[in-house]
């Protein structure tokens, strides 16, 4: 792939990640308006009771100014309402208090008197405060005229407020300001503009989701639409499959290898892991599509797993030179998820030619735990590409740190644990291809060591001087 259709694909992520957000969001959105929504459209939170020995309650600043410009427009078009209902706890002949004031006005108000502020109210309506110390008494706050809504009097108390521009605080307090509250609040908003909101988000999440797949789908198979003029139309490449594996994994240790290069390679191999985050993303989504597609037609788009296989070879080239895949070749990874014939690590998967509809339900989830918990300890995450990402841990990473560290001080790489660290790899890799619907055919649960597949190797031993 050249830096032209990797750029192409960077651009693609990135209108992705915008995209997700909003179709995830515009998602949850009209779920919660269908779902959650009173029927008079106030979404409520009940919160733990309110319990102060001071003399009043009260929320941090909710700051609604917008600068530069008023946000006038904005508010008039999301339409947001608020509703708070309090109901003294404790005796039932004290009178309860709830208004909304500016934030200046109350803290002018309450200037030296002890309260409790509201900092943070988690999902279950679990309330922190952080007490302001104060030896002042406050007058009645019914007393008072800076309230935009407020409502007082026994049981219980409604304030309906349209939501405007400033920095507002709603308080909580006895009516007549005498210290010690108990109450029970519920919280609700409501916008008359919720649901289209929610639609517009899920019409531009999908429209950007179709732009972004676009473009990677086209910079990931335009090599393979071009042809040089005169010249007949090379027929497509399908990826070699040996007699016992889809998925071709294989390695050779480059010699001579730097005794001490693998200490700083992580930190060369940076710019590799930043692109292949952006392509690992592109990646997931692509693999869900595919899906939908196998679903419907048993057969996996072919662009997409040309793409898809490339990046498991990049991901493979990088692993080998910087990470647990080895450690073996001191050649820098190149910029392409297309094959290198001359490089030291190389991966290839069989395209099928036909793929089971129904197991594409089961594959990931199901019938892939048994190796889940092997590759676990393999790799100390349970290997897969929306786990812990292409670089993992756990027994594997311990091997490499071990024969590096015998690198180091003898200049050699173990061969015993150079066909074993690639052996766990492979089987890594036959489970991703597997759980990413590119292969029908199950990994074995067999450890096929060495630099060079079964089919491929002829028994003879490596005569390369820098291993042992």
């Amino acid at each position: 792939m050249r830096a032209g259709r990797i750029v192409a694909v960077v651009i693609g992520v990135l209108v992705l990640l915008p995209a997700l957000g909003l179709f995830v969001g515009g998602s949850v959105l009209t779920v919660a308006h269908v779902v959650e929504r009173e029927d008079d459209g106030y979404f409520d939170v009940t919160l733990d009771r309110l319990n102060s020995a001071t003399a009043a309650i009260t929320t941090s600043e909710v700051d609604l100014r917008a600068d530069p410009g008023p946000p006038d427009w904005l508010l008039d078009l999301v339409d947001v309402s608020v509703r708070l209902r309090a109901t003294g706890a404790g005796d039932p002949s004290s009178e309860v208090f709830i208004g909304i004031g500016l934030e200046a006005d109350v803290d002018g108000y309450l200037a030296d008197v002890a309260r409790d502020e509201i900092r943070d109210v988690d999902s279950d309506g679990d309330v922190r405060y952080r007490t302001i110390a104060g030896t002042g008494s406050p007058t009645a706050p019914t007393e008072q005229d800076f309230w935009v809504a407020s409502r007082s009097g026994r049981g219980t108390q409604e304030l309906i407020w349209e939501v405007e521009e400033g920095e507002w605080t709603a308080t909580l307090m006895n009516a007549d300001g005498s210290p010690g509250i108990l109450a029970d609040v519920t919280v609700g908003v409501r916008s008359g503009a919720l649901l289209g909101i929610a639609i517009t988000m899920l019409i531009i999440g999908a429209m950007l989701l179709l732009v972004a797949v676009v473009i990677i789908v086209l910079a990931a198979r335009g090599h393979a639409a071009e042809a040089v003029p005169g010249e007949a139309e090379p027929e497509a490449e399908v990826a070699p499959a040996g007699p016992e594996e889809p998925v071709r994994l294989e390695a050779e240790i480059d010699a001579p290898l730097s005794p001490w290069l693998w200490l700083v390679k992580w930190f060369l191999a940076i710019p590799h892991f930043i692109v292949l985050a952006f392509l690992w993303i592109a990646f997931a989504l692509l693999t869900v599509i595919a899906g939908v597609v196998i679903l419907f037609t048993g057969r996996y788009p072919r662009g997409i797993f040309d793409f898809n296989v490339g990046v498991m070879r990049w991901t493979w080239r990088v692993l080998y030179y910087a990470a647990s895949g080895g450690l073996g070749t001191d050649r820098y990874p190149p910029f392409t998820t297309d094959p290198v014939a001359d490089y030291p690590a190389d991966l290839d998967v069989a395209y099928p030619e036909q793929l089971s509809r129904g197991l594409v339900l089961v594959k990931w989830w199901l019938l892939a735990i048994p190796h889940y918990l092997v590759l676990g300890f393999i790799t100390g995450s349970g290997y897969v590409w929306w786990d812990r990402g292409p670089w993992g841990g756990g027994l594997v990473s311990v091997l490499v740190l071990i024969a590096a560290v015998v690198l180091l001080f003898t200049g050699r790489y173990p061969r015993p644990l150079f066909d074993f660290i690639i052996g766990l790899n492979r089987w890594v890799f036959r489970v991703m291809a597997y759980v990413s619907l590119m292969t029908d055919r199950y990994p074995p649960f067999r450890l096929d060591q060495g630099g060079r597949e079964r089919s491929a190797t002829d028994g003879t031993p490596s005569e390369d001087p820098s291993v042992f």
